[in-house]
């Protein structure tokens, strides 16, 4: 059993920043290895974190309203949501689940892979180079996407 009054100061254990805007200014998003960060989906550690999370919150925000919708249309005001379009014949509400939630989900697909690769270009993240290995040559990865050992 140790006595905690003989302590070094040295063996104290170092506090680092959580990676906020005033700890970050100082470093480059290169010198930040995000493997090895903390993903918290409420306060996340890092710019490049925060501005991913809020494309994907303002992804999630668009698909509930394209999902749900429709359908909560259709419960506080029936009589306008089932009513026969002229054109294809159909309820309105149907055209919209049917026709509307697919063109939505691909249209969202489209926004959030253009959205990703613009944040991907602005903190310099390029997909299409592999890293070296101790011996010079490519690094290879496992098929599940994880680091091969």
């Amino acid at each position: 059993m140790s006595d905690d009054s003989t302590r070094e100061p040295a063996d104290e254990p170092t506090v680092e920043p959580d990676g906020g805007v005033a700890a970050s200014g100082s470093r480059s998003h290169r010198d930040v290895d995000y493997l090895d960060r903390e993903v918290n989906l409420l306060r996340p550690s890092t710019p490049f974190m925060r501005d991913h999370l809020r494309i994907i919150w303002t992804g999630f925000a668009a698909w509930a309203l394209v999902v749900f919708g429709p359908v909560t249309l259709t419960a506080v005001a029936p009589g306008v949501m089932t009513t026969t379009m002229p054109v294809v014949g159909f309820p309105l509400h149907y055209f919209l689940v049917a026709i509307g939630a697919p063109v939505g989900a691909l249209t969202l697909a489209f926004w959030y892979a253009r959205k990703r690769d613009a944040l991907d270009e602005e903190y310099g993240i390029n997909h299409g180079t592999t890293a070296d290995g101790p011996d010079g040559a490519p690094e290879g990865t496992a098929t599940d996407g994880g680091r091969a050992e």
